[in-house]
């Protein structure tokens, strides 16, 4: 009799099949940020996911962060972090700190994804001039050199995605004085997902996905159309933290991604499980009309 766990191994496999078909060929933009960047087994998992992604016959691509590690290293220069309306104020030292530190974790990625035998390039905004940007104002105050979108130019992720790479993607970008400027991730992300029209952008965070009353831990929502996520906002029923990444998830589906994930990265495998499993495990928002994402029967 053939082991029960194994036959369980082929059922995942089987389930897995009509999303891979789905998806063959299409570009997958993965938000990396969080705790799954921290913790040393997290961050293996998740690489493993996108490798995985990627043999399957996905596009993905990785934007990642660098928040706490860039605090950290403020730190070790005696200067302190300073934050205003949640926005990193960000001078020419610190700039000089951030687009460093980037840097490091940028190549850190890009060696574990070799290690697992995907060719990877990390690049910044700055290289082939994908990201333009202009000062970012935090509600007209001036906090240094952050920097607003302006515009993508996506040929150079293009160009590595026919050569077979994953390409990893740090959020520091140029100004029209060619000054450099740090870019808040989640926005690196959703912009390159719209210039990409991307299948899918995910978002890993330290949250489970969206609630309906963030106070009650049963009321995650599944699946979201946009109109509800724009009413959630409206309603204050999503907390202060959330509220920018459901604009950028709206902002991302308005432009032609068609999907948009809220997934938590402390949980392992939670890009596998969201993507190829009937019931997945975060919550994802899409456009009016399209038809719902999971089998109802499997509920």
């Amino acid at each position: 009799m053939v082991n029960q766990k194994y036959l369980e191994k082929a059922e995942v496999l089987i389930e897995a099949l009509p999303y891979i078909q789905r998806f063959n060929r299409k570009v997958i933009v993965v938000k990396y940020g969080g705790s799954a960047m921290v913790d040393e087994k997290l961050k293996r998992d998740v690489i493993k996911d996108v490798v995985l992604l990627k043999l399957v016959g996905f596009k993905p691509i990785i934007v990642h962060g660098g928040g706490k590690e860039i605090s950290r290293w403020v730190g070790k220069v005696g200067k302190e972090a300073q934050f205003v309306n949640g926005l990193r104020v960000t001078d020419a030292e610190t700039m000089e700190i951030a687009e460093m530190v980037l840097g490091k974790v940028n190549k850190e990625l890009v060696t574990l994804v070799q290690s697992l035998g995907v060719k990877a390039v990390g690049i910044s905004g700055k290289d082939g001039g994908l990201l333009n940007v202009d000062k970012k104002l935090s509600k007209g105050q001036d906090i240094g050199y952050v920097g607003n979108i302006k515009k993508v130019n996506p040929k150079i992720l293009y160009d590595l995605l026919e050569k077979d790479f994953l390409p990893i993607v740090c959020p520091v970008g140029l100004g029209e004085d060619f000054s450099t400027y740090n870019i808040n991730a989640d926005d690196a992300a959703c912009a390159i997902a719209c210039a990409m029209k991307a299948e899918k952008l995910a978002f890993l965070t330290d949250i489970e996905g969206v609630y309906k009353d963030p106070k009650d831990p049963n009321s995650l929502i599944s699946e979201l159309f946009v109109e509800d996520a724009k009413a959630l906002i409206e309603n204050g029923n999503v907390g202060g933290g959330m509220i920018p990444k459901l604009q950028n998830c709206i902002g991302a589906i308005e432009e032609g991604v068609n999907r948009v994930h809220i997934l938590d990265g402390r949980i392992p495998h939670c890009l596998l499980l969201e993507i190829f499993t009937n019931k997945g495990i975060g919550t994802a928002i899409l456009r009016e009309g399209e038809g719902k994402y999971y089998d109802e029967n499997e509920h």
